[in-house]
């Protein structure tokens, strides 16, 4: 059984891929946000796509850095994945004392190993990321491509160059957003065959 669908929600047939963390900093100011609109372009040099709004303060600072982080979270981060992506960083940087996402939601981090933005601990992989300089797509599209140049896995999910998600538990699986704060979890896995 078929239903029409209203244009405004279309991309949420599409919007099933992982959800991520992005994570930028410029000089002292950093910044955390969820984005559900991120895909691969390519494998060698590997590179990403990133949709990210104008009014976010994330983007100001991928602006003026040309860097960003885009990490998985995990089942376990539903949470903090829900409480970045609805909590202003730029209202936090104006605040007195100024502070950021990092530092008031107690979010444990750790260096990035090519770039300033602070990677998340508990994600299930960090990809580090240089912007493909194209600011009419960016200004016409809020859409970011970037430069893969340092790229880390969870081992216990992520091995032999593929997820391995059927026996992991819900914590270790990756987020899926759906609308309005409801994710799903990745299941049991399907090998299609070429056929002859």
């Amino acid at each position: 059984m078929r239903q029409d669908v209203p244009l405004a929600q279309a991309s949420r047939l599409l919007n099933h891929g992982p959800t991520v963390l992005v994570s930028a900093a410029h000089g002292p100011q950093r910044n955390l946000m969820a984005a559900a609109w991120a895909m691969p372009l390519d494998f060698d040099p590997p590179k990403v796509a990133v949709v990210i709004d104008r009014a976010t303060f994330t983007r100001q600072l991928i602006a003026a850095s040309g860097e960003l982080a885009l990490m998985v979270p995990s089942g376990a981060q539903a949470d903090l994945t829900v409480t970045v992506g609805n909590t202003s960083g730029q209202a936090l940087a104006e605040a007195d004392p100024p502070t950021d996402k990092f530092a008031a939601q107690g979010i444990g981090h750790f260096a990035a190993q090519r770039i300033a933005a602070p990677l998340v601990e508990g994600c299930l992989a960090w990809l580090e990321c240089r912007v493909i300089a194209w600011p009419e797509l960016s200004a016409a599209h809020d859409l970011y491509l970037a430069e893969v140049v340092a790229a880390q896995a969870d081992a216990r999910v992520f091995h032999g160059g593929r997820w391995h998600f059927d026996d992991a538990p819900p914590q270790l699986r990756s987020l899926h957003h759906l609308g309005g704060g409801q994710f799903v979890l990745p299941g049991a896995s399907v090998q299609g065959e070429r056929r002859a």
